[in-house]
């Protein structure tokens, strides 16, 4: 039975959020996938465990405050 219990805490994946911006507009947003494209890039190049981590740090992120 330990074995059924670990094998199902292994295999849930904890979510991760990422501010990234806009490469056309220049505005950031938090998305709780890694981008795969071009379009937007990782801002700071960290996942946060939460949102309102992300949407914390956003704030005060240079490249999300300067436009």
């Amino acid at each position: 039975m330990a074995i059924a219990v670990s094998a199902i805490g292994g295999s849930a994946v904890a979510a991760e959020f990422y501010v990234v911006r806009d490469a056309t507009t220049k505005k950031c947003t938090i998305v709780d996938t890694r981008p795969t494209t071009s379009t937007v890039t990782i801002v700071d190049n960290g996942a946060f465990k939460t949102q309102t981590e992300a949407e914390t740090d956003m704030k005060i992120m240079k490249a999300c405050t300067s436009n």
